[in-house]
């Protein structure tokens, strides 16, 4: 592990094995609670089998405590936007959830978001809302392929959304992914849309968490009492997707997708890393 002079922390290769390990277990996370969705489940229910499930394989949650967070995932449900506490309000049919989890094994974080629909979408908006994000996140991370610096992602994001939903999605701005790796949140920023910044120089041993997060309508939000949970105010619902990307001699490593981001990555022209866990399982 090297520090740049942006204080951006490189790993080793040996270092990037531990934290797709560390990814793989949070993408199980997922599939099991993409199983779980269902109207009358609650965000409280999923939240303890993720709990449980990641203590049982010996890892640890990154989001419980973090900053007096009180679960091991944000379930920011309809128009909440990000940081959901979960509570025990059973789901109805046609909710869009917002599922945010991340964990730690051998001090190595992960990081991953993403979206459901109960049951059947509200609406067409509704599956386009979570259509794009999902869509977005992965433009997002195959502009990291070929990016000379970190702004890049948020550049070709901000395309992305433009082309593919006009004025009818926002940013929410004010927020975006980050460095990770032996902290879950580190330099740099990686925001979601173009800033003055261009970031630093993408190398390898660069690892970040690349996060879009929409809301129809205008973007306006506000943070609510609780100090976490932030909520768009002018009536469109939110979705949020993410994924934990490390940058290698031999390409991109998805982290916490399931076949290392082997599959999207080609639907865009982009060839993936050899995933370490297979040259270890083999």
């Amino acid at each position: 592990m090297s520090i740049l002079p942006e204080r951006v922390e490189l790993k080793t290769p040996e270092q990037i094995l531990v934290m797709r390990r560390s990814g793989q277990l949070l993408h199980r996370v997922h599939e099991m609670l993409a199983e779980q969705i269902r109207p009358g489940v609650t965000t409280n229910q999923l939240d303890t089998l993720a709990h449980d499930m990641i203590r049982d394989a010996g890892a640890t949650p990154n989001f419980l405590g973090y900053q007096g967070y009180p679960a091991t995932l944000c379930l920011s449900v309809n128009d909440v936007v990000v940081h959901g506490i979960p509570d025990d309000r059973p789901l109805q049919d046609g909710d869009i959830v917002s599922i945010d989890g991340g964990l730690i094994i051998d001090g190595w974080h992960s990081d991953a978001a993403r979206t459901h629909v109960v049951g059947e979408p509200r609406s067409v908006a509704d599956a386009e809302l979570v259509r794009i994000t999902r869509e977005a996140l992965w433009t997002g991370i195959a502009a990291l392929a070929t990016a000379a610096r970190v702004g890049e992602i948020g550049a070709a994001i901000e395309d992305f959304v433009a082309d593919a939903a006009g004025e009818s999605l926002s940013h929410l701005e004010g927020f975006g992914g980050h460095g990770i790796g032996s902290a879950m949140h580190q330099a740099p920023d990686v925001m979601n849309y173009r800033t003055r910044s261009r970031g630093p120089r993408v190398r390898p041993g660069l690892c970040l968490a690349i996060e879009p997060m929409l809301i129809q309508g205008p973007g306006n939000w506000v943070l609510e009492d609780d100090d976490w949970t932030v909520r768009a105010t002018a009536g469109g619902r939110a979705a949020h997707s993410e994924h934990s990307v490390a940058v290698t001699e031999q390409g991109l490593l998805v982290l916490t997708a399931g076949d290392g981001g082997a599959a999207e990555l080609a639907l865009r022209g982009v060839v993936a890393a050899p995933d370490p866990l297979a040259d270890a399982a083999g």
